[in-house]
């Protein structure tokens, strides 16, 4: 019987870890064999260059991070970044805009105490009403939002073939570490599917 319960409560675990998750959306095409990729490189374009010139440290802090988190996901699935003739490029994005975010606020009436006299035995007595539920408050409130998006160019072609993304709330102004680990995994996690 223990053992019952300790096989639900793991299985109850798994799920909640996994409902938790952080959601990857995927476009690939069909025609290529994910199977034959073991190399990469990454795309250093022009106006990759400029954007990195004109970023303050912290970009380029997190910029680093980015590309440290999906060649150590890209490593543990077996691939290899490589400096001459990969098989494929890679180019990430990340994309931060604000969004109204509508609130919904349940809203009830105050509850109150009503005082009665009673002539029969001459006191006075409460009545207490308690609050109704009147309808919901919706208000729009501002907040961040941060895409990462993972693209792979065919090196031969230099066609997309495949491009995954994520979108999060953030917690601030800048994407943090943790954020930065779970969008990069969900993402590559998608990759051989």
């Amino acid at each position: 019987m223990k053992k019952i319960q300790w096989l639900a409560i793991t299985m109850m675990a798994a799920i909640v870890m996994v409902s938790c998750g952080r959601t990857a959306y995927v476009q690939k095409d069909a025609d290529v064999d994910f199977s034959k990729i073991k190399t990469y490189s990454w795309v250093t374009t022009q106006a990759n260059k400029e954007t990195a010139s004109a970023s303050t440290s912290n970009d380029d802090l997190t910029n680093r991070k980015i590309r440290q988190a999906i060649n150590k996901n890209l490593t543990e699935k077996g691939w290899k970044e490589v400096k001459k003739n990969p098989d494929v490029y890679l180019v990430y994005d990340v994309m931060i805009e604000e969004a109204d975010k509508k609130v919904t606020t349940p809203v009830y009436s105050q509850s109150f105490t009503r005082w009665f006299f009673n002539p029969r035995n001459r006191r006075w007595v409460p009545v207490f009403y308690p609050s109704q539920f009147m309808g919901y408050d919706e208000d729009v409130q501002k907040m961040k939002e941060g895409t990462l998006t993972l693209t792979l160019m065919d090196a031969d072609t230099d066609k997309t073939i495949w491009q995954g993304w994520t979108t999060s709330e953030m917690s601030g102004r800048k994407l943090t570490d943790k954020e930065i680990d779970s969008k990069v995994k969900a993402i590559v996690a998608k990759l051989t599917k």
